[in-house]
């Protein structure tokens, strides 16, 4: 396991030798690995993209932490603490509220 700290004073963590920005987005991982392994989820991926579209027009785009499907409903993960809570996060969160269908963000602390 390799760490460092990022810019919110979390470690960086490798595991499977995948980086992780904090050891709690890499714990989430381990337990999504399991969820998946024993079924509970499926279609796990990491970093999925979204683009931010305003007017039709990109403005930008937002990355989560793990996208997987659960009871067939797609589910958009990010990890969180206080300090991720930024104001440009709630703003890329609010954009693709308004989408039809809506992307919701699910958020695990």
């Amino acid at each position: 396991m390799i760490s460092n700290r990022n810019k919110y004073k979390a470690v960086k963590t490798t595991v499977d030798g995948i980086t992780f920005d904090s050891k709690k987005e890499a714990n989430r991982y381990v337990d999504l690995c399991r969820l998946e392994s024993a079924g509970y989820i499926a279609h796990l991926r990491l970093q999925p993209e979204f683009p931010l579209m305003v007017n039709g027009t990109k403005i930008g785009k937002y990355v989560a932490d793990f996208s997987y499907l659960r009871n067939g409903q797609r589910i958009i993960e990010d990890v969180k603490s206080k300090a991720t809570m930024t104001p440009v996060y709630r703003l890329k969160k609010k954009i693709l509220s308004t989408y039809e269908p809506p992307v919701v963000i699910t958020e695990f602390f």
